[in-house]
């Protein structure tokens, strides 16, 4: 019984001494402006390597067009070059849709008490 008493005085002190010590955070921005902020910046980067990586792919797939002497692989690297281009048009296109869509939705993320 005696231990179980130190358990609990124990659990409760750590309880106590923890909400003592709890630093309250406080927001600069309220979650619509922070979530916009991120949604921005990682659509950002995901734009900026896509872009490099297309134009890398599409390096390699001429090259690999020109320089091959068989007419299937020819075709190949012409159907994986359309595939680049198409995946980034895709890619690009989702930022210009996003882009031209939020004006529309700008007054609808508040939340009202």
């Amino acid at each position: 019984m005696k231990k179980l008493y130190r358990i609990y005085v124990a659990c409760l002190t750590l309880v106590l001494l923890l909400s003592i010590l709890t630093i309250p955070a406080l927001a600069v921005d309220d979650m619509w402006t922070v979530a916009n902020t991120i949604i921005v910046d990682v659509y950002t980067q995901i734009a900026g390597i896509s872009t490099v990586l297309a134009g890398l792919m599409s390096a390699v797939a001429v090259i690999g067009a020109k320089l091959s002497n068989n007419q299937h692989k020819v075709d190949q690297a012409w159907d994986w070059l359309k595939r680049i281009w198409i995946a980034w048009a895709i890619i690009n296109g989702i930022g210009a849709f996003i882009a031209y869509v939020a004006p529309f939705f700008s007054g609808l993320a508040t939340l009202t008490p």
